[in-house]
């Protein structure tokens, strides 16, 4: 056999390094293949901090990019559609797409992109649509998106963009699409605008600083079919060119500045679908000639100033579903053409100036579910027709002037869940029929004429949560059968003549937590068992007898217990410790009798008042009542008690004591507060006595007076006659002269009124009574108070201490009561300022002589934030609504616009001082109200330093609430407001105080939030439990809520957002839903079914999303596609 060569093959080392370099080369060629278009997309992929795996398909071993994930190419294989959706990208937009010449489509919205908009775009010569929209992409928008010639589509909608709108936009004359909507951009709209003639929507709403008139030249935009500008500072007119608009479908601006009339000319869009223009400041009358709009579907405009009567040919627009035009000033009658609107399902007329009845037509609406008529003055019966509106759901006639009979034909509105009659003069029985509609959770009858029975059908109206038949005529007995009513939560039978005893099947109304039946007839004994959810219970001025038994211990969410005027007997149980929720406790004029039991100086929550006056109480008051440190009334008057009042000393936060016509004895306490008491208050008790270094005789220097003392007594009383009558006379010729004054009885009192009222001083000191108190404050206590013409105020009797605490100088006390204390600071505050979520002050008096400061203020029947989250309160409103989202939600962006106001608004700012939970009034639709100026001060402007300080840092405010600035040398500025808000909105949350003793530790509420979230703990742990449980969207908003109360409660200042900026938070956050009120002023997002929402500055924002993304990983804040903000 031949030998073989040794070398014909190589060996096996060179073998491998040959087919590893080959290997190699491969896979670098491969590498090379892809093309320019993937190279770009890849080195845009590297720039972003993406987490998701979207792009993991992103393949760089790929020739083409054409089958990766969001990337559509057309059949030459060029990139034409970019496509990226609600992911998490984080990143900057791509700036070197230049290479991918076909681009047609770029859509990156909901994706969590920073930065500016690129000036490159330009560059994408074939762009037909760009979606940028719910990204956080900041800075101007670019000009050079001008450039783009085949541009169609434009959404850079919720971002954070600034400046102004491009005047070039005139050159996208291809345009369609323009949504600009939730950004922050400013200036005014370009009249370049109107070279856009194929332009069908535009929509920039929720650009607060957007300003200037809408241009005439939109009229040339005769494309349009969409105009949304709401939520802008868009003012002036609107143009008479917007009848150019013939296919305009939605116009909505509303929540702006627009004035003036209506255009006649808007009756030539007449394809016009939509028109909402509410919250506005439009006046003159609404234009006639809208009936000529056929297609018109809504008509939105209220809260604006219109006037004049209500265009009859409104019944000529046959497809209307939504009228809303309450809130003006309109006045004449309801048209009778309405009834044309036979598919009409919104009838909304209330707080107007109408007159005339309700139209007999309107029956002819059998679509109708919302019928709002209240707060006007129409008259006349309510049309038996009323009941062939059997879809009808909430039924509105509350403060007119109707009479007649409540028609039994409403019982055949099955749907109907709220009706709402009261304050009119409507007489007769309570159709027994009513109680047949199963779907109805309120009915409100108060204060009329009705008489007759309460029928014993009461009982099928099981869905009933809200009865008030209060202020009327009514008679017989309560029926058993309420009893059967087990949703029940409001029920108020109170000023009727109703006998009998109260029925104990009333304790089947497991759910009630108001139960209000004074001024009646009622006998018999309290019951054994009652409703354990009870919070208050009325049951003063009857005839009831018997004792007071130790069962009252069960009701142990009791807040206000009031038996006053009664004839119960035997002794005080000692079981009423077990309430010890227990803030006002009214026991007077009764036969009750024995000794004060010592529990009652036990219950901690006694804060309001405890009136134990004109009883047959003896003994000595127990030694426990100096722990009532928070009580603010106490009346023990006109009893049998003895013994000394030293215990009573301590009791700081006293305003009221009147301890009269009892046996005390012994020295008074030798205090500012006792020493200021007047004698009325101390009669009756002879041995009581203050020591002579006061001025006052003792009992022993009674026996020394002499008749020579007498005869100078006797020339002092005739002295003081002479001088009063003179006294008299000048009151008389003051009184006539004066022009600005408000004439009362005492020439020592000095009253203005910023409002037309007609009442006296004497009509409201008499109603400064303990069981007239609703509240005490860091600055006076408290009272409601009728006036003669049936109205309730609000009125604030000040503390002494509230005043300045060193005393005045002649000079001063010659100087108006507004310059003294937390009395002057809240004149000098809500006596300028008016806003919508800010208490009103209705005027003051003072009398120097008595140092006795009187503030008056709308009467808001809802007690405060605090009774609602924490159910310590009276809220008439409130029950089981503090369990839901939505209120709380409103409440705390109502308080923010409150504070946005005083911050940013008023010139100079007003720093209010004292933000917390108590000093958040609840109107009748639990709307919210800022008050207790007493800490208020105004803010001064330091050289050229755009922060605004006071000149005098000094610890204000209450403990819980107080900023840690406070407690150092720093400047005080409003972000010490920012900070209280932001606890407060921790409290909305958790349902905690910030204070409260069972946190871990003794912790505070911010720290125990903190620590909570530091330990990695789920932040839904420490929401409220009764928010949980919510459905997921509701329970992303609170702990994005949540996020933005972080940010307030930053420990230092300047880490602390603007309320004008947590305004745009709070509301960027909310999907608003529908909402309604059983009153009037829960208003109408839901009627346009559109979302207003603003954006506050990136840092804020992107601070805001990590700490909620930190919480929660499901959270953020991107909006879907869905979101239609105009």
């Amino acid at each position: 056999m031949p030998a073989i060569p040794k070398n014909l093959f190589p060996s096996p080392n060179v073998f491998s390094i040959t087919f590893l370099l080959s290997i190699n080369s491969l896979f670098f060629l491969r590498c090379l293949s892809i093309d320019v278009q993937g190279q770009a997309l890849l080195a845009w992929k590297n720039s972003l901090n993406s987490s998701t795996d979207l792009l993991s398909t992103w393949n760089p071993s790929h020739p083409s990019p054409c089958n990766w994930s969001g990337i559509v190419c057309n059949s030459n294989g060029e990139v034409i559609q970019i496509s990226l959706k609600s992911v998490d990208l984080q990143g900057p937009l791509p700036s070197n797409l230049q290479s991918l010449l076909s681009l047609k489509s770029l859509i990156i919205s909901g994706t969590n992109l920073t930065g500016p908009i690129p000036n490159e775009i330009g560059d994408y010569q074939e762009l037909e649509l760009i979606d940028l929209s719910s990204n956080a992409i900041s800075g101007e928008i670019p000009v050079d998106v001008c450039r783009l010639s085949k541009l169609r589509t434009l959404f850079l909608s919720s971002n954070f963009l600034e400046g102004g709108i491009p005047s070039e936009i005139g050159n996208l004359s291809s345009l369609l699409y323009l949504k600009l909507y939730d950004n922050q951009l400013s200036g005014e709209i370009p009249r370049s605008i109107g070279r856009l003639s194929k332009l069908e929507v535009f929509r920039a709403g929720g650009n607060q600083n957007l300003k200037g008139e809408l241009p005439t030249e939109i009229g040339n935009c005769s494309n349009l079919v969409m105009l949304g500008l709401a939520a802008t500072s868009i003012s002036g007119s609107l143009p008479s060119s917007i009848g150019l608009l013939k296919k305009i479908q939605t116009i909505g601006i509303y929540t702006s500045l627009l004035s003036g009339p209506i255009p006649e000319e808007i009756a030539n869009c007449s394809d016009l679908q939509n028109l909402y223009l509410y919250q506005n400041s439009l006046s003159g009358p609404i234009p006639r000639r809208i009936g000529e709009l056929k297609k018109l579907q809504s008509i939105i405009l209220w809260q604006n100033s219109f006037v004049g009567t209500i265009p009859f040919e409104l019944g000529n627009c046959r497809e209307l579903k939504v009228v809303d035009l309450s809130e003006n000033l309109l006045s004449g009658s309801i048209p009778a053409s309405f009834g044309n609107l036979l598919g009409l399902q919104e009838l909304q007329l209330s707080i107007n100036q109408l007159t005339g009845t309700i139209p007999y037509e309107i029956s002819n609406c059998t679509a109708l579910t919302h019928f709002e008529i209240d707060n006007n003055q129409i008259s006349g019966e309510i049309p038996v027709g009323i009941g062939n509106l059997q879809r009808l759901t909430l039924f509105f006639t509350w403060q007119n002037k109707l009479t007649g009979k409540i028609p039994e034909s409403l019982a055949n509105c099955q749907n109907l869940q709220a009706l709402d009659l009261s304050y009119n003069q409507i007489l007769g029985p309570i159709p027994k029929q009513i109680f047949g509609l199963r779907n109805l959770t309120k009915l409100l009858l108060l204060s009329n004429d009705l008489s007759g029975f309460i029928p014993p059908d009461i009982g099928n109206c099981t869905n009933l949560y809200r009865f008030r038949i209060n202020n009327n005529r009514l008679t017989g007995t309560i029926p058993a059968e309420i009893g059967n009513l087990r949703n029940l939560n409001f029920l108020d039978m109170s000023n009727n003549r109703i006998v009998g005893g109260i029925p104990p099947a009333v304790s089947g109304c497991e759910k009630l937590e108001f139960l209000d039946l004074h001024s009646n007839g009622l006998t018999g004994s309290v019951p054994e068992t009652l409703p354990k959810s009870l919070q208050l219970l009325d049951i003063s001025d009857n005839r009831l007898t018997g004792p007071l038994t130790p069962s009252i211990a069960s009701l142990t969410e009791l807040t206000k217990f009031i038996i006053g005027k009664n004839r119960i007997s035997g002794g005080i149980p000692a079981e009423l410790v077990s309430c010890s929720k227990l803030q006002l406790l009214d026991l007077g004029d009764n036969g009750f009798s024995g000794q004060i039991p010592k529990e009652l100086g036990r219950i901690p929550a006694l804060e309001i008042s405890l009136n134990l006056s004109c009883n047959q109480l003896s003994g000595e008051i127990p030694p426990e009542f100096s722990g009532l440190d928070k009580l603010g009334i106490l009346d023990i008057s006109r009893n049998q008690l003895t013994g000394k009042l030293d215990m009573l000393a301590g009791l700081q936060n006293l305003v009221v004591l009147n301890i009269s016509f009892n046996g005390f004895s012994g020295e008074l306490p030798d205090t500012p507060f006792f020493r200021k008491l007047p004698v009325s208050d101390l009669t009756g008790n002879k041995d009581l006595y203050i020591s002579s270094n006061g001025g006052v005789v003792t009992p022993a220097d009674r026996g020394r007076i002499t008749k020579p003392a007498m005869k100078l007594v006797m020339s002092i009383l005739v002295s003081a006659s002479a001088v009063l009558m003179l006294l008299a006379v000048y009151i008389l010729v003051r009184e006539l002269g004066a022009a600005n004054r408000v004439p009362v009885e005492d020439d020592s009192w000095e009253m203005i009124l910023y409002q037309k009222f007609d009442f006296s001083i004497d009509d409201v000191v008499r109603n400064l009574t303990s069981a007239n108190v609703i509240g005490t404050g860091s600055s006076g206590v408290v009272y409601r108070v009728g006036i003669p013409n049936g109205e309730m105020l609000a009125v604030k009797k000040m503390w002494s201490s509230s005043s300045s605490s060193s005393s005045p100088s002649p000079s001063e006390e010659e100087e108006s009561p507004e310059m003294e204390g937390a009395f002057g600071s809240e004149i000098r505050t809500l006596g300028s300022i008016r806003h919508r979520n800010i208490v009103r002050l209705l005027g003051w008096c003072a009398n120097r002589r008595r140092s006795v400061k009187l503030l008056f203020y709308d009467y808001l029947p809802n007690g405060s934030l605090s009774s609602m989250i924490h159910g310590d309160g009276n809220g008439q409103e409130q029950g089981n609504r503090a369990a839901e989202w939505e209120v709380r939600y409103e409440v705390a962006l109502g308080v923010a616009h409150a504070l946005s106001y005083l911050h940013h608004d008023c010139v100079p700012a007003i720093l209010h001082g004292d933000v917390k939970a108590m000093n958040v009034l609840l109107g009748p639709g639990l709307e919210p109200y800022l008050a207790d100026f007493g800490l208020a001060r105004l803010v001064n402007v330091v050289d050229n330093d755009s922060s605004k300080v006071t000149l005098k840092p000094h610890l204000a405010g209450s403990y819980g609430y107080i900023a840690p600035e406070h407690a150092s040398m720093q400047r005080i500025t409003e972000k010490s407001d920012v900070y209280s808000f932001g606890v407060l909105v921790l409290e909305v949350l958790t349902g905690r105080h910030p204070l409260d003793p069972t946190l871990p530790g003794g912790a505070h509420l911010v720290q125990w939030v903190q620590d909570h979230l530091k330990r990695k703990g789920d932040p839904v742990d420490i929401l409220d439990p009764r928010l949980q449980g919510r459905p997921d969207p509701q329970v992303h908003e609170m702990l994005q809520t949540l996020a933005i109360s972080f940010l307030c409660v930053s420990a230092r200042a300047s880490d602390r957002p603007m309320m004008k900026d947590v305004v745009a938070m709070l509301k960027e956050i909310h999907h608003v839903e529908v909402l309604r009120s059983d009153k009037v002023t829960v208003k109408k997002e839901a009627a346009s079914t559109m979302v207003l929402s603003s954006s506050p500055p990136p840092q804020a924002q992107a601070q805001a999303r990590k700490l909620v993304l930190e919480g929660s990983s499901n959270c953020s804040y991107a909006f879907s596609d869905d979101s239609i903000s105009i």
